[in-house]
């Protein structure tokens, strides 16, 4: 029997069920419902989007020397389309990529891959003008030499910052020149609000009468039918039954788990790692900063990412900060579902304790006043944002990934990358649109109907309330001002 004849077989209409609302399936249940499609979404947590730390825009991949320029172009072009679907949730300001004079790597030799992006924007924007949501293409970046680096650090701090050379002053007046390669480069890889992200999914799938959302339930039977999929689930109302005609796995570092359920063999990297916050008594307008690094060495990259009021995200690529001993596993042989240690399987399901966060966050301000000499003033400002990250196949410098399906009736989500999201969920309507269950000619708009009616305002204030109750600062909700 063929895939069209049993849609014909449906006595309702088609329902297409979700497992796992983060950013994949929340995404997912966002376009669908926007098609006009039912979807059951189910989330074994409190709230949608209460992932990993998700602090960057990858548009052009930047902070990855060793991936792919095809990886760092679809991150580019995933972007993008990130930005028009979540256009309330991006912080407008640039990231200054440094190489550091210890390092062996050549901050010229990331030139070639920047033209390649700066042309691969300007088609996008060619075909589309609305795709110009990252400044001028002809500005996308920027090199500064030493000279015009030093130039810079007499300069006044500006109230605000409105151009290029206003994001570098703080960095001139802080950062000593000896210890940097140069050019510096000022690319505009924005900064992307998790909890803004979050809010605008919350809001927009609350209001859809087409999404059955259903939190802190989480799946517990599988049965695959010939032409649908029984969900069994236990919730706050107890245990529950549901038939979808489709079925998309789209729960994070757990995919595994649901692929052994449905009986499918997948084989797949988890990472563990975390983010950590600082408070940095500076008022400048600080942009992001990204001081490349050696993974897992005691110089691995350092990353600080300013939100306002001085409040900062840190990163520091070593095994005592932001990644962790063992803390990358492959699925094995008898199972889809890579197994962390104990120690980390611990902290995900019941949080840190106090001395680990704060002997972490330490580490982190030391690793960025190594260079930044000044952020040792800096102070712990919260609990550390962590999670951990899947990455589909073997090769853990896999950054650009999105959809792969199982028969007619399954699909899996496996982003490594917040932005691929949307490019998972436009595969997912291709899916049905090829087994003829939806009519879906043409290209989609990566614009959302119900994220369009939302106001800066709406989604910034359900942020902070997120924020809030999740036990972080609101300020990571708050939205930098222009």
């Amino acid at each position: 029997m063929n895939t069209t004849s049993c849609a014909a077989w449906a006595t309702r209409p088609l329902r297409v069920g979700i497992l796992g609302g983060g950013i994949a399936g929340a995404t997912v249940a966002l376009r669908l419902t926007d098609m006009g499609i039912h979807t059951l979404l189910l989330e074994s947590s409190t709230g949608l989007v209460n992932g990993p730390p998700i602090c960057h825009l990858h548009a052009g991949g930047n902070l990855y020397r060793e991936i792919s320029d095809e990886q760092c172009l679809t991150l580019l072009r995933q972007s993008i389309a990130s930005v028009r679907a979540y256009p309330h949730s991006i912080n407008r300001r640039p990231t200054v990529i440094a190489v550091p004079a210890t390092d062996p790597g050549d901050p010229l030799a990331l030139l070639p891959r920047l033209h390649q992006v700066v042309r691969e924007y300007q088609l996008l924007v060619d075909e589309d003008p609305a795709n110009k949501v990252l400044g001028e293409p002809e500005d996308y970046y920027r090199c500064y030499s030493r000279e015009q680096f030093e130039a810079l650090a007499s300069k006044p701090l500006p109230a605000r910052a409105h151009c290029h050379d206003d994001w570098i002053i703080p960095l001139a007046r802080q950062l000593d020149a000896d210890k940097l390669k140069f050019p510096l480069i000022l690319v505009q890889e924005y900064g992307w609000s998790l909890f803004r992200m979050a809010a605008t999914a919350t809001l927009a799938l609350n209001d859809s009468p087409l999404c059955d959302l259903r939190l802190n339930t989480r799946a517990t039977h599988l049965e695959q039918r010939e032409c649908s999929w029984l969900v069994q689930s236990v919730g706050p109302g107890g245990e529950c039954v549901d038939e979808v005609d489709f079925l998309v796995n789209a729960c994070g570092f757990r995919t595994g788990l649901v692929d052994d359920m449905a009986g499918y063999r997948r084989e797949r990297l988890v990472e563990y790692k975390a983010a950590y916050l600082a408070r940095w008594p500076d008022t400048a307008d600080w942009p992001e900063v990204i001081f490349h690094g050696e993974r897992g060495t005691p110089r691995g990259m350092a990353q600080l990412t300013p939100y306002p009021g001085g409040l900062f995200q840190l990163h520091g690529m070593t095994d005592t900060i932001t990644l962790f001993k063992n803390g990358l596993v492959a699925s094995p042989g008898h199972s889809a579902q890579p197994t962390l240690p104990e120690a980390y399987r611990q902290q995900l399901n019941q949080g840190w304790n106090r001395g680990d966060a704060e002997t972490r966050t330490q580490r982190a301000i030391d690793h960025l006043a190594r260079l930044l000499p000044d952020f040792a003033r800096a102070t712990p400002a919260g609990k550390p944002l962590f999670g951990a990250q899947q990455i589909p196949g073997s090769d853990p410098k896999l950054r650009a990934a999105d959809v792969s399906f199982e028969g007619h009736h399954y699909a899996r989500v496996e982003i490594v990358k917040a932005s691929s999201a949307l490019t998972a969920a436009d595969r997912i309507v291709d899916k049905l649109s090829g087994l003829g269950w939806l009519d879906a000619s043409g290209p989609l708009s990566p614009d959302l109907t119900l994220v369009g009616r939302q106001t800066a305002a709406e989604v910034e204030h359900t942020a902070i309330q997120l924020a809030e109750a999740r036990g972080y600062p609101r300020e990571l909700a708050e939205n930098l001002r222009e």
